[in-house]
């Protein structure tokens, strides 16, 4: 009897080590599956960019804001371009036009491409609540390979600056695509990336433009084209 008592103790205690408990489980899976839904819902309104400048190409990602066309992504992404091209992520490519721009302390600009159909466009949340140690995704076309999807958390946020700091993988070609919430709601518009060392690679800190500012900007910029 007391054999088989110390059997059974080893085989529970061995199954608690090697095999993870019903909630561990459900909670990855539930993580894994927050990741796929955002990723699905929110990659079909995500576009790549490539701005023609005189000395070279520009790449940046950026947010379809209205189903008729509307982009929204960074100024320093179109910043001197010649012309621009916007692919979306099932492989269609349209020529665009510059309609709004800020400058590099807002580092936003609105761009325009005329769909052969309806698009489909992201979902704004609201930056104000956004909170230290709350998960995040990016969604980018990272040295051009377009629909990268990256996680994180905001590690910290600058009010002064007026910037959401990120250690998701924010790369080359990032630039003006969406900071997500758990929700797939855009809270912050991708800027740049810590770079001390003249590395141009993620090392863990990057910068978004809280969302609440792109909406004053579209809203203002909206304003301005009606008059």
């Amino acid at each position: 009897m007391k054999i088989k008592t110390f059997v059974i103790v080893i085989t529970i205690v061995c199954a608690g080590i090697f095999c993870p408990p019903d909630f561990a489980v459900a909670d990855y899976l539930n993580d894994e599956q927050i990741n796929i839904s955002v990723y699905e819902k929110i990659n079909p309104a995500i576009v790549s960019i490539e701005a023609q400048l005189d000395d070279g190409v520009s790449a940046g990602t950026g947010c379809i804001v209205s189903s008729d066309g509307v982009i929204l992504t960074g100024s320093h992404v179109v910043e001197g371009c010649r012309t621009v091209e916007v692919t979306t992520y099932n492989g269609q490519s349209y020529d665009a036009k510059v309609i709004s721009k800020m400058g590099k302390n807002n580092d936003l600009a609105l761009l325009k491409i005329e769909p052969k159909s309806a698009l489909k466009t992201v979902k704004f949340g609201d930056s104000g609540n956004i909170k230290v140690g709350q998960r995040v995704l990016a969604i980018g076309n990272p040295f051009g390979f377009a629909g990268t999807l990256t996680q994180g958390i905001i590690s910290r946020i600058d009010y002064s600056k007026n910037k959401i700091q990120t250690d998701a993988a924010i790369n080359p070609g990032c630039s003006g695509g969406p900071l997500l919430n758990s929700a797939g709601e855009v809270i912050g518009i991708n800027q740049s990336i810590y770079n001390p060392d003249n590395n141009i690679s993620n090392i863990g800190i990057g910068f978004a433009i809280p969302i609440n500012d792109a909406k004053k900007f579209m809203r203002l910029s909206t304003k301005a084209m009606k008059q």
